[in-house]
């Protein structure tokens, strides 16, 4: 059983992230470059003007993937000495963004069959893609309603109350549908609903003023490719995950016969 949910997940996760990853370089990517051509240009001094960039600065906000991380005193990183590594445009950058999201995608799968094998559900292409519409709301769209995908030069607050809402609102959000879809009963309908909302009516962190170097049509563009494209890793990851699972379950069956 363990070998066969390894397998389909690992195969599930190298289809469907190869996949999207070819989707990216025509939906979210070419947006990234672009941002950061709009961030080196607003990291270039402009004599005495006062731009929404210098304004976050002064508030001591983060900018997403900026260089200019903070160290201990607030100093930038890139005042130390320290240049933070990044792979190099071209080849290089998108060999890395593919092995990333093939890692994401077979991380995803092995998590979606162990909740299927752990909650006694029928792994087919159409219930694990089900499965994977309802992680979607749980890691992408709820926790996106508060803290949306952000593109290069835009500010930010502490990644670490970040992550800890990121993480609360998916933990939350994934028990909600639970008690929604796999329950019976209004009083867990209503507490589901509730464990939806909480994290919202709580409020997502936020930079005390709001700043970014790229076009607000631009990020409104990234946001909503964002959780497209996240949305089709989990359905591909889903289906993947039934297909590969009921393949290895055929041959698992015909190897026995053959060789009773």
């Amino acid at each position: 059983m363990l070998t066969r949910m390894m397998a389909a997940g690992l195969m599930a996760g190298v289809v469907s992230g190869l996949f999207v990853s070819a989707l990216q370089q025509f939906t979210t990517v070419p947006l990234i470059l672009q941002a950061e051509t709009y961030e080196r240009a607003g990291d270039k001094p402009a004599g005495h003007q006062h731009s929404s960039l210098n304004v976050a600065a002064q508030a001591r906000l983060i900018l997403v993937h900026s260089d200019a991380t903070k160290e201990g005193d607030g100093a930038p990183a890139a005042a130390s000495g320290a240049e933070p590594w990044a792979p190099a445009d071209g080849i290089e950058r998108t060999v890395a963004t593919t092995v990333a999201t093939v890692g994401t995608a077979a991380g995803f799968a092995l998590m979606l069959l162990a909740l299927m094998l752990g909650s006694g559900s029928q792994i087919t292409p159409r219930t694990a893609a089900l499965w994977g519409i309802a992680a979607f709301f749980a890691t992408g769209l709820a926790p996106g309603m508060g803290l949306p995908p952000e593109l290069p030069g835009s500010a930010a607050a502490d990644v670490v109350p970040r992550q800890i809402w990121w993480a609360a609102t998916a933990m939350s959000t994934a028990a909600g549908i639970w008690l929604m879809f796999k329950t019976l009963g209004p009083s867990r309908i209503v507490a589901g609903a509730a464990l939806i909302a909480a994290p919202h009516l709580i409020g997502a962190p936020h930079p005390g003023t709001y700043a970014s170097t790229a076009p607000a049509e631009l990020a409104g563009h990234f946001t909503s490719a964002s959780l497209a494209v996240h949305a089709v890793l989990w359905i591909l990851v889903g289906a993947a995950c039934g297909y590969f699972w009921q393949w290895l379950s055929r041959s698992r069956s015909l190897t026995s016969a053959e060789n009773s």
